[in-house]
C-alpha cells in the first residue's frame, strides 16, 4: 500500500508520464478540503469520516513501522496497483518494510460508495519518504483505496496510485468519428473481465455511446494528470485514438455478490503502458462500471 513508490524507478516516472493521455479538466480535484474530513456521505454502515481515519491511521503505522498493524489492517485478498505492478498481500508486507515515511499530507478526500458493504476513498497525498535509503519524489499523488465490511470490520482490499502530473494540451488533430453506423451497446454480465472488455470493443469502435451506457452516473476515473466524472470521461477519451489497444494480465477481486475490481495491462501505440484497474457493481439488476483508474507502468514506459 502507502509505499508511493514500489522502486526508486519512480524518479524516472515524472518524465515517463510526460506522454500520458490528457485527462478530464471537466471535473478538477477540489483545492480547498486539505485535511477536512466530510461527514455528508454513508453508505447506512460506514461514514466518510470513518473511512478517512482508517486511511490516515494506515499510514500512521507505517509511519511508526508498525508493520503487523499495518497487516490487519489490510484483507487477506488485498490487492495494489503501482507503477511496477500488481501486489498481492504478502509482497506489500515484504516491500513496505524498505520504506521509512517521516511525513505525510493530505488533500482533496472524496468517498464514492459502492455498496452496503463496499466503498472508494480518493485522495492527494504529498510525501517525504525514503525507500533503501534514498529520497523519492513528494508527489502529490493521487490515490484511490477500496474498503469493505467483512464480519462486521472495515479493511482495506484494494489501493493504487499514481504520480500527479500537470494537464496536457488536447491533441491537435483528434481522430474522426465512425463512418459506419454504431453497433447496439453489449449487455454487461457478472463477469468484470467481459464487462471491461465491451468498453475497449467499444472504443475501439469510437461508440461512445456505449462506453456512456456501461457507466454508473456517479462514475469516476482518476489518471495522472486529472479526476473525472461520466460526461468529462466520455468528452476527453473521443479524442484518443484506440483501435490499436492491446490488453493482458488480467486478474479479479470480488468485492462482494454486488461488486468486483478488475486490473490489467493497457498497451496503446503512441501512450506508455499502464495499469488499469475497474470497479464494477450491481445497480438495480445491471451491471456497471463505476470507478476506473490508470497508472503508467514504469518499467514499460521507460523502454519507449
Amino acid at each position: 500500500m502507502k509505499k508511493i513508490l514500489a522502486l526508486m524507478s519512480l524518479l524516472i516516472l515524472a518524465a515517463a508520464c510526460a506522454t500520458q493521455p490528457s485527462g478530464n479538466k471537466d471535473m478538477p480535484a477540489n483545492a480547498n478540503n486539505a485535511n477536512k474530513p466530510a461527514d455528508t456521505k454513508s453508505t447506512g454502515a460506514v461514514s466518510e469520516s470513518d473511512i478517512i481515519a482508517k486511511e490516515k491511521a494506515a499510514w500512521d503505522v507505517i509511519k511508526k513501522k508498525d508493520w503487523d498493524g499495518f497487516a490487519r489492517m489490510l484483507a487477506s485478498d488485498y490487492l495494489e496497483v503501482l507503477d511496477d505492478g500488481v501486489h498481492d498481500k504478502a509482497k506489500t508486507l515484504e516491500s513496505i518494510k524498505d520504506f521509512a515515511l517521516s511525513d505525510v499530507s493530505y488533500a482533496d478526500w472524496k468517498m464514492l460508495p459502492i455498496d452496503k458493504d463496499a466503498v472508494i476513498i480518493t485522495y492527494n497525498a504529498t510525501v517525504k519518504a525514503n525507500y533503501k535509503g534514498q529520497p523519492i519524489p513528494t508527489g502529490p499523488y493521487r490515490e484511490a483505496a477500496v474498503y469493505v465490511n467483512r464480519n462486521g470490520e472495515w479493511v482495506e482490499i484494494f489501493y493504487q496510485e499514481t504520480l500527479s502530473r500537470p494537464p496536457m494540451p488536447s491533441p491537435a488533430n483528434p481522430p474522426k468519428a465512425a463512418s459506419s453506423p454504431m453497433a447496439k451497446p453489449g449487455e454487461t454480465v457478472q463477469d468484470p473481465v467481459a464487462d471491461e472488455k465491451l468498453v475497449w470493443d467499444a472504443f475501439k469502435s469510437r461508440n461512445f455511446d456505449a462506453f456512456a451506457s456501461y457507466l454508473a452516473n456517479d462514475f469516476m476515473e482518476i489518471e495522472a494528470d486529472a479526476v473525472y466524472n461520466k460526461a468529462g470521461s466520455v468528452k476527453a477519451l473521443s479524442m484518443l485514438d484506440f483501435s490499436k489497444g492491446e490488453l493482458s494480465d488480467w486478474k479479479t477481486l470480488k468485492l462482494d455478490d454486488d461488486a468486483s475490481i478488475v486490473t490489467y495491462l493497457a498497451k496503446i501505440p503512441g501512450f506508455p503502458t499502464e495499469h488499469h484497474s475497474s470497479v464494477w457493481a450491481n445497480r438495480n439488476g445491471k451491471w456497471q462500471g463505476l470507478f476506473h483508474m490508470g497508472t503508467p507502468a514504469e518499467a514499460q514506459a521507460e523502454k519507449k
